[in-house]
Formats: structure tokens, sequence, C-alpha cells
């Protein structure tokens, strides 16, 4: 079986930081989720649609998300405010091609305009240099 880090590597539980907080995404978190994807941007600041139609097929997304991280194959950590009161974006570590690994994220319209987003992608930047064994990760459309 594929597994996208080292079978001795533990997986950083989340990330803390005054204005939001990164945790594992799980099913518990089906409602807020899809709330914020029908709200989301992408890093330029432009609406997108939502990944699927309705709550029901969030639940199954979010169901491979949980089960995928906990066969290490991809790691899917949610955004939420610091009192998860809401959820503000996701970050998705994903296996590549030409990488290590394959870091994407996003966040939702109020976060966007709050400045998160620029934030967020330093914050994640350094926590996956500092905390997870990859040598060469893409960012994708982000990169320079």
């Amino acid at each position: 079986m594929f597994e996208l880090v080292p079978e001795d590597f533990d997986p950083p539980e989340g990330l803390e930081h005054a204005r939001f907080r990164l945790r594992k995404l799980t099913v518990d978190d089906v409602v807020k989720d899809f709330d914020a994807i029908c709200d989301r941007v992408d890093h330029a600041g432009l609406p997108r649609p939502p990944f699927v139609a309705t709550i029901a097929e969030n639940l199954v997304d979010l169901g491979w998300h949980q089960k995928e991280f906990e066969l290490r194959r991809s790691f899917a950590y949610t955004v939420v405010a610091p009192d998860e009161s809401e959820v503000l974006g996701c970050v998705y570590l994903y296996p590549s091609e030409t990488h290590d690994a394959f870091v994407r994220f996003w966040v939702r319209r109020s976060a966007y305009d709050a400045g998160l987003d620029g934030l967020l992608e330093a914050e994640v930047r350094a926590w996956v240099a500092s905390r997870w064994p990859f040598a060469t990760v893409t960012y994708g459309e982000r990169d320079p």
C-alpha cells in the first residue's frame, strides 16, 4: 500500500495560530464544511464552485478524506476559527508525480476578505517545511 509519508513519521495533529486552527478534517465537519465550500474562492479571490452539490455528497467526500488520512495516503485538514465556530477553508497534502508532495488549500470569501489567504499560505509553507518529511513540495498555481 502506498503511503505519502514514511511509516515511522507521525503526521502533525494540526497547527495553532491566533487567527485559525488546522486540524484533521472528519465527517463531523460536514455541515460547516459544506457551508464553507459553497463560499470558497481561489488565491486571487475569484469565486469557485463547490466540490459537491449536497451535504450528503460532502459527507461521502469527507469520509474519503478521513479514511485517506488514516491510511496515510493523503492528509486533509480543516481550517477553523479559533473557537471552532466556522470553517474558514481547507488544506490538503496529496501525492505528486513530480514532487514529494502537492499541497493545496482554499479559504472562504470572508476569510479571504479578512486577509487570511496570504497569512494561511505563509503559515502552511513554514509548517510543511518544518514539520513534514518532504524534500520537494509543489503548491501548484501558487508556485512562483
